[in-house]
């Protein structure tokens, strides 16, 4: 009995030695590559230097939009911006200003609700009752009796249900592009700007210009050149600052903050004009109009906290 606990007490005593050496080669060697690691990048010729710079610049360009993605987007952005803004211009054709401006602020409802479907934007009902708010907010404005017509006939809808369907469809071609370009981008780093919107700038001339001679021909809207340098000029500067710089800082807003975000921003165009309007032309606004601007406002704040 006593041999036979010799023989386990050494067997065991074997064993736990290997382990022991066996994690000390480990150790060992693993404390071996960790001094050599500095060797290899810094002092051996053969083994060149890793710059986490580099590999960070290599991550980016993968990522970024190569110039036949930046087209095919600028393609797709270049259909849906047009849709969506010529069914809301057309639809002050057949409805009122009112209705139109109204309806229109629906893109925010119709962003959130894409944008929840594509995974882009939360769905939560604080951003359901921020959108309501807006919405109301610029309901109150457009209906404020500072706006309405003075004499009978100036602003009576020839086809009102055709009119609110064409505002409707502008609203929701506005978060069908909004929700794709932030679907598509994800970040500013992403995408070249100026290559984008050069993109859409050529596909606009090239698909949108044949239809000019096409309406003057057929007698549906006259096609003529600005009589004068000053309406030149109001067009140059118009292309300048309320086309390509407010386009380009929307797009900026959508990606660095969210869809719904730069929407709802949107609407606060609606009192800053009028807000001019008081201080340059005099209006007096009536206590409706101000609660749908502190509606307005209230409804962005929300969405973003």
């Amino acid at each position: 009995m006593t041999n036979f606990n010799t023989a386990l007490y050494d067997v065991l005593s074997r064993s736990s030695s290997e382990r022991s050496l066996n994690s000390n080669d480990g150790m060992n060697e693993s404390q071996e590559n960790i001094m050599l690691q500095p060797t290899l990048s810094h002092n051996n010729n053969n083994h060149p230097h890793i710059d986490p710079h580099d590999v960070l610049s290599s991550m980016h360009d993968e990522e970024k939009l190569t110039t036949r993605q930046v087209a095919e987007l600028g393609f797709t952005f270049c259909i849906l911006w047009f849709a969506a803004n010529w069914s809301t211009n057309a639809s002050i054709a057949y409805t009122s200003v009112a209705s139109s401006t109204i309806l229109s602020s629906t893109s925010g409802l119709f962003t959130l609700i894409i944008g929840s479907l594509f995974g882009v934007e939360k769905f939560t009902l604080i951003k359901l009752a921020a959108v309501l708010i807006s919405i109301f907010g610029v309901f109150l404005i457009s209906n404020g009796d500072e706006f309405s017509s003075d004499e009978p006939g100036d602003d009576i809808p020839t086809n009102p249900l055709f009119g609110n369907l064409l505002a409707l469809m502008g609203a929701f071609f506005y978060g069908c592009y909004t929700i794709l370009l932030k679907l598509r981008i994800q970040n500013e780093s992403h995408v070249n700007m100026p290559l984008f919107f050069g993109f859409v700038g050529i596909f606009n001339v090239i698909l949108l210009s044949p239809i000019f001679p096409l309406l003057h021909f057929t007698g549906l809207e006259q096609f003529e050149l600005p009589p004068n340098i000053t309406i030149w000029t109001m067009i140059a500067i118009n292309a300048l600052i309320g086309t390509f710089l407010s386009d380009y800082l929307w797009l900026l807003a959508v990606l660095l903050t969210s869809p719904l975000t730069a929407t709802l921003g949107l609407s606060l165009t609606i009192p800053i004009a009028l807000i001019g309007d008081i201080f340059f032309k005099g209006l007096v606004m009536s206590k409706e109009y101000w609660l749908g601007v502190f509606m307005i406002v209230g409804g962005f704040l929300c969405v973003n906290f």
